[in-house]
């Protein structure tokens, strides 16, 4: 009986321990006010849903050592060179053992030197016009990051035109560039996606530049799907 309760207390132990995110938020390029938000509001987000987030801007806890703490990494809008070669060696080693990604907005405008984590994102930011109001199309909606969401969904946002678009993803949102003005990828234009990658999970969101993002449930729910496929709680697609 006491070796029965010690595997369960370690049992659920181990348990909890998969229910810690890494949100990071280190910028070397433009630094968006909206991180202020972003962090309190995932941490709210996970404590919901029962995880623990754990907020840093400090690259030095991409060891693979603390990195195996986490069930995922969260880039909340990071921007520019934010890892040196061995902090990107502990990440790569993390997610080849099966951690998740999730890449919230700017995560695609970072480590343009790094084309692993390239691969990782799906695609790198290149350009964006002025902040305005367009329509995007849900075009899977049988997932967990967008059952929630309506078909076209109209907002205002900050929206990136991508390079180097990854053909392995699932694309769950494109962008109508005949509803705004200053989008160059054409159509399809992707603008949220998943898949496997390398040994883990990637999600990526073009959204999430506005501060008034974080208080939006329907983009905060779209966030929780990618975090629970990214940590491997869920799966993605819902069954039909």
């Amino acid at each position: 009986m006491r070796i029965l309760i010690l595997l369960l207390f370690f049992h659920c132990t181990a348990s909890f321990a998969q229910k810690r995110l890494l949100v990071f938020a280190k910028t070397a390029g433009y630094h968006h006010q909206s991180i202020a938000n972003g962090f309190p509001a995932l941490q709210k987000l996970a404590a919901e849903h029962k995880f623990v987030a754990d907020t840093t801007t400090n690259p030095s806890q991409f060891t693979l050592k603390n990195l195996k703490r986490y069930a995922a990494v969260v880039f909340l809008n990071t921007t520019g060179d934010v890892l040196d070669d061995q902090q990107q060696k502990a990440f790569e080693d993390y997610i080849h053992q099966g951690g998740g990604f999730v890449g919230i907005h700017a995560a695609s405008d970072t480590e343009y030197g790094w084309p692993w984590y390239g691969k990782l994102v799906g695609a790198y930011f290149v350009s964006h016009p002025a902040q305005q109001e367009a329509v995007l199309h849900v075009i899977d909606t049988n997932t967990i990051a967008t059952r929630h969401l309506p078909h076209e969904w109209k907002r205002k946002d900050e929206w990136y035109n991508f390079k180097e678009i990854q053909t392995d993803l699932h694309i769950l949102m494109t962008l109508d560039e005949k509803t705004y003005t200053g989008g160059i990828n054409g159509d399809p234009h992707p603008f949220a996606w998943y898949h496997d990658f390398d040994g883990g999970r990637a999600f990526y969101t073009g959204l999430g530049h506005m501060e008034d993002s974080y208080t939006d449930p329907l983009f905060l729910k779209h966030v929780l799907g990618g975090i629970l496929y990214a940590t491997g709680t869920k799966k993605m697609e819902l069954k039909k």
